[in-house]
């Protein structure tokens, strides 16, 4: 995980509109957001496994599947997924989880980050800044 300050971290905006702003850019609320939190992901690539740039945030005023809600961000960070290849090595005959839970576990879930896309990943976080921070005002 690679940590990139911005001048996003603890600014607040209401969800819908970062929603109408980022995701005709790429941009996905990440599947493990929960009512108080979640994130925006950009898959930058998935050359050995997935490089992604989060924009974690926190709901500061109700819960994120409510109307009107504002967030705050958090510090954006870049992370790469590496998946095993083949199947899953720990699915058991009798598993009653597994006949819903196919995905399997990832080989390295902090690897390494690839170089090549970090200045990428601060390019993206600079456009986001100019973008949001501009429209909102």
């Amino acid at each position: 995980m690679i940590e990139i300050p911005s001048k996003l971290e603890d600014q607040l905006f209401d969800l819908f509109f970062l929603e109408q702003k980022m995701k005709p850019l790429g941009y996905v609320i990440g599947g493990n957001w929960d009512y108080d939190s979640g994130s925006f992901d950009y898959k930058m690539d998935d050359e050995v496994g997935y490089q992604f740039l989060r924009l974690p945030f926190e709901a500061v005023n109700g819960q994120l599947d409510a109307d009107n809600v504002t967030v705050k961000f958090k510090r954006p960070f870049l992370l790469s997924h590496k998946y095993q290849i083949g199947l899953d090595d720990d699915v058991h005959v009798g598993n009653f989880s597994s006949a819903f839970n196919q995905f399997q576990e990832p080989q390295d879930k902090d690897a390494t980050f690839p170089e090549k896309y970090i200045d990428n990943g601060k390019r993206l976080v600079k456009e986001l800044e100019t973008l949001l921070i501009n429209e909102q005002k």
